[in-house]
């Protein structure tokens, strides 16, 4: 088994590479910048957008697994961005190539935002999809075009629907993050929606989910989260817990619901539990790699009790 990875250099990707090694599986990356520790000769430079000879690329990179996870990722505005249409188009190439190279098995990141969230628990087999944002429109319709392309030219498939994800690497504006760093008064406390209920993995699990799928030549869709709801509420509290921090400077804020966000958002995980895979953090021992990661990032963790309670702002 050689695995091709796509997006690397992003979140998910930088903790894939970590899995990959961890379980002895050669890879080789493509993307513009080569990771930091990935040789040369595992690395094929390609823009993913405006790249018209993948065909001859893969066929020398010799892979016989995709996984694909590129995709654009700018914090907030991926939701809209018309960029979306484009990895539409750029995923149907890349896998074209992929099976014209002789690849055998096709690993592609989804995301819950293909479902209907009105639903809460989500489940690959029964919830409706009714996605509304161009994000998670074009990312259904990504999963459609590449499984009739797969079926088609005799590759299998596997469509990993990702929830909420958080640790080492993220993006200092996304919710975990961004209340480390509220309740450590590195930036101003800001209104979250407390009483929503939501599913959190951390990353290197996510990546196992990921893995797993390769590993086991699996098909079909699956979701990549904990199956455990968590109340937003808890986990400023849990994240406070480990501070040693003050929760209200959060929770005492007005409740704030986003337009469009549900009471409930969690994904039911039984189809990938059934390969064998289990999340190996508790959720206590994610929080506190999480916190961990953004010390050792330079991230400063001063006392968090002179947060000044009024200051609200959305990660």
């Amino acid at each position: 088994m050689k695995i091709l990875v796509t997006g690397a250099n992003g979140f998910i990707g930088r903790h894939v590479l970590r899995c990959l090694a961890r379980h002895y599986l050669e890879a080789v990356v493509l993307g513009r910048v080569c990771p930091p520790g990935v040789a040369r000769d595992a690395f094929i430079q390609a823009d993913l957008l405006d790249s018209s000879d993948l065909d001859e690329r893969l066929r020398a990179a010799g892979a016989t697994h995709l996984l694909h996870l590129a995709w654009v990722t700018e914090h907030g505005a991926f939701w809209q961005s018309p960029q979306n249409y484009d990895w539409v188009r750029a995923s149907v190439a890349l896998v074209r190539s992929f099976a014209a190279a002789g690849g055998r098995h096709v690993v592609a990141a989804g995301s819950c935002a293909e479902y209907d969230w009105s639903h809460g628990l989500c489940r690959e087999h029964s919830t409706p999809l009714v996605p509304a944002s161009t994000y998670g429109v074009a990312k259904d319709a990504t999963r459609r075009l590449l499984s009739a392309l797969c079926d088609s030219a005799g590759l299998s498939l596997a469509w990993g629907r990702l929830f909420l994800s958080h640790g080492e690497g993220e993006d200092s504006r996304r919710l975990v993050p961004g209340l480390i760093d509220a309740l450590t008064g590195v930036r101003p406390a800001f209104a979250v929606n407390r009483h929503a209920w939501r599913d959190f993995l951390q990353a290197g699990d996510v990546a196992e989910g990921f893995v797993a799928l390769l590993r086991y030549g699996a098909r079909g869709d699956y979701n990549i989260s904990s199956g455990q709801p968590l109340q937003i509420g808890e986990l400023v509290r849990q994240l406070a817990s480990q501070l040693d921090a003050d929760p209200d400077a959060v929770l005492a804020l007005p409740a704030e619901a986003r337009r469009g966000e549900p009471d409930l958002l969690v994904g039911e995980s039984r189809r990938l539990q059934a390969l064998g895979w289990r999340p190996r953090h508790s959720l206590s021992a994610a929080l506190a790699e999480t916190i961990a990661s953004r010390a050792l990032a330079g991230r400063p963790l001063p006392a968090a009790r002179s947060i000044p309670s009024h200051a609200q702002e959305t990660p």
